[in-house]
């Protein structure tokens, strides 16, 4: 009979395997710190929370003079989940280049998405950077707003190019997780759930506390020119 396919042996000490060992199904055990697939289930969970905060910061630019004030605030929320989807995804990029074993078995992202990851982040920082300066600044033509406006341009491009290789992906990598122990599930999930929460209420801090900012634009004023 053939002996099934396995990196090592998976010795055994009172009754269970040594954590750290590959058991059948390709599962490491013991290791926390090396989770890749609790890491893309954390990126989706963020990403899909993202992809509604930022439709409706682009709804609000159908009516900025209207909704300048929801504008501002939803600005300053997204800052939260956008520094943890950034953390999650340079995480990956770490742990695969310094040779951890579960991230290389894994394989790096596709192509397209290595090469569109870097600009994803830095137009995103920049719209969000640079918003946040006008934001402080007040009303009155500056080159901040140039900025501002030629970098949320260059961000809808970068933006659509990523969504179209991640949406189709968002459900299955949700969906992951009925496939894995139970115990497993429930512990890593609810370190995830309290790490997106926690984005989400640092942005909500943040953007309570700048809320007043939009006033210093007489809440008729143009983020964009």
């Amino acid at each position: 009979m053939r002996e099934p396919d396995r990196l090592w042996p998976s010795p055994r000490i009172e009754g269970g395997p040594v954590p750290g060992h590959q058991v059948p199904g390709g599962r490491i055990l013991g290791r926390r710190g090396a989770d890749p697939r609790g890491n893309a289930r954390l990126t989706a969970m963020t990403g899909t929370l993202l992809l509604v905060l930022f439709v409706a910061e682009c709804l609000t630019l159908l009516d900025l003079g209207n909704m300048l004030t929801l504008h501002v605030f939803l600005g300053f929320l997204l800052l939260g989940p956008v520094s943890l989807k950034i953390g999650s995804t340079l995480w990956r990029f770490t742990r695969y280049y310094t040779r951890s074993e579960p991230y290389v078995r894994r394989g790096p992202p596709h192509l397209p998405q290595r090469i569109l990851g870097p600009f994803v982040i830095l137009t995103t920082v920049a719209v969000l950077g640079t918003g946040v300066v006008l934001a402080f600044q007040g009303q009155g033509p500056t080159e901040w707003h140039q900025l501002h406006r030629e970098a949320f341009l260059v961000w809808v491009v970068v933006i659509v190019l990523h969504l179209a290789s991640y949406v189709p992906k968002l459900p299955g990598l949700l969906a992951r997780r009925l496939a894995e122990r139970a115990q497993a599930v429930l512990a890593a999930s609810l370190t995830r759930w309290l790490l997106l929460a926690g984005s989400l209420a640092a942005g909500l801090v943040l953007a309570l506390v700048s809320y007043h900012l939009a006033g210093n634009w007489g809440g008729s004023g143009s983020l964009l020119p």
